[in-house]
């Protein structure tokens, strides 16, 4: 009963930060708000007018999905993942059962936060004995030279749900206090990418800028992170990533490990810039060197710099199944399907550019958010028969297995009465050798919602 009312205080005590007199509350009350619902639904507290002072929810109007687009997923789809599409339409029809995945920012005391995720049923996705070891490559030792870093003053503009930073209990204590002025230096955090995830769909609330100091978490999809769990980067190393905004993908990359350089490519102005303040959010100023923006084509990016990475991250740009099908209107719905059938040209060209751009020995990740085969296994397809240098590695055992608990992959979990998955050409296609050479799909489903995730891992040949 005393850690329930101190976390009851924590609450008041944030609302106080933020200009909120005490509400007369219960803990009932508390428990029973669901502040983070998804990314079209902002949960909105008040405090009715009255004697009673009662909270009550107030949810932002839904938006309706486009039929027009959900009329072609369901043509395409029902064809290329057979039964499960079924259960994967309901999920992205139902914003209300998305989950969301809370990773830790290492260049922040986040010992609070941890207690409190816990503390709401949260756990660690990667338990950090089997996450440094098998799926984040490990870390070498980090160079004296390497292990002084001065705290950083960001701003705010990283891309999250709806602000709900007033449920966020206390936390501007020496866990989260970072004096701008100060000249305090600390040894570089050991290299530890950790993710929260909940059971249900329970969203924590978003971090709000504090002047002077780091944010401590990122919100995200938890499928987003295993594209960069597939890089495999390790100290030292040059990495690129190739199309970066907004730049959470980034920030996992610097949780994994310390590399020499890590380029984020964007050339979109207003992306570049968004994607600028969410790096200057979550790291400190003296990796400014280190963490760099650049604003190339990235279609000609492996042209200028031959061979100069170890590892690349090609997170293209795609028909994103999850925000299209709520497109505004049923002309932007048709524009956007136009769209949709230029991009794997756009895809094949990206990372084309960055096979070029790797090293020999190097490795290159390609990965998208939809579940279009003609964006994913296709365009790998099409760039393996143009690169007779460029070997695809198999994820399945590395990452599916060992995260099937949380994550539902597709073709192999997915019933096609022993038949083959057709390919957008309609040609037969065996199911196993296709998706252990050319990728694994993350497939939202209930309970398991995270997704659409496309990853592939391409290694240039020596």
């Amino acid at each position: 009963m005393s850690e329930l009312k101190l976390l009851i205080n924590q609450f008041y005590s944030a609302w106080r930060t933020i200009g909120f007199k005490r509400p007369k509350l219960t803990w009932t009350s508390l428990c029973s708000c669901n502040c983070h619902a998804g990314p079209e639904v902002g949960l909105k507290l008040r405090v009715k007018k009255g004697s009673s002072n009662k909270v009550i929810k107030g949810r932002k109007k839904e938006r309706a999905s486009c039929q027009q687009v959900l009329d072609h997923f369901d043509q395409q789809y029902s064809q290329e993942l057979g039964h499960l599409w079924a259960s994967a339409r309901a999920v992205l029809l139902d914003p209300h059962s998305w989950q969301y995945g809370v990773m830790l920012n290492r260049f922040s005391a986040v010992t609070d936060i941890t207690q409190i995720l816990r503390s709401q049923g949260f756990s660690t996705l990667l338990p950090q004995t089997d996450a440094s070891s098998l799926l984040c490559g490990g870390s070498s030792t980090v160079s004296n030279s390497e292990q002084q870093v001065e705290k950083d003053s960001p701003h705010d503009t990283s891309k999250g749900p709806p602000n709900d930073s007033h449920l966020l209990p206390n936390i501007t204590s020496h866990a989260f206090s970072q004096d701008l002025q100060s000249e305090t230096s600390y040894s570089l955090p050991h290299p530890s990418l950790q993710c929260y995830i909940h059971p249900y769909p329970h969203r924590f609330p978003s971090q709000a800028h504090r002047p002077g100091q780091l944010k401590q978490y990122y919100l995200l999809n938890a499928a987003s992170l295993l594209p960069v769990l597939a890089l495999q980067v390790r100290d030292g190393e040059k990495v690129l990533d190739l199309c970066s905004a907004p730049g959470g993908k980034a920030l996992a990359i610097m949780q994994c490990a310390n590399p020499a350089l890590l380029c984020c490519n964007e050339p979109d102005p207003h992306r570049r810039n968004w994607l600028a303040k969410t790096l200057e959010s979550f790291l400190p100023r003296s990796l400014n060197s280190r963490v760099i923006v650049s604003a190339q084509d990235g279609r000609s990016f492996g042209q200028t710099e031959v061979g100069t990475y170890d590892k690349v991250l090609v997170d293209a740009p795609c028909s994103n199944d999850r925000s299209w099908l709520y497109s505004c209107s049923s002309q932007q719905g048709e524009h956007r399907l136009k769209e949709r059938t230029r991009l794997p040209a756009l895809q094949a060209q990206l990372l084309r550019s960055a096979l070029t751009a790797v090293r020999p020995g190097g490795v290159v990740v390609y990965s998208t958010c939809t579940l279009s085969s003609s964006e994913n296994y296709s365009v790998v397809e099409t760039v393996l028969n143009d690169c007779p240098d460029a070997e695809p590695e198999d994820l399945w055992e590395e990452i599916a297995v060992p995260l099937s608990k949380y994550f539902a992959f597709s073709p192999a979990h997915a019933d096609h009465g022993g038949e083959t998955v057709p390919k957008p050409s309609l040609q037969p296609l065996n199911v196993s050798s296709y998706h252990q050479r050319h990728g694994i799909l993350v497939v939202p489903q209930p309970g398991k919602t995270w997704g659409p995730m496309f990853l592939s891992r391409i290694r240039r040949r020596k």
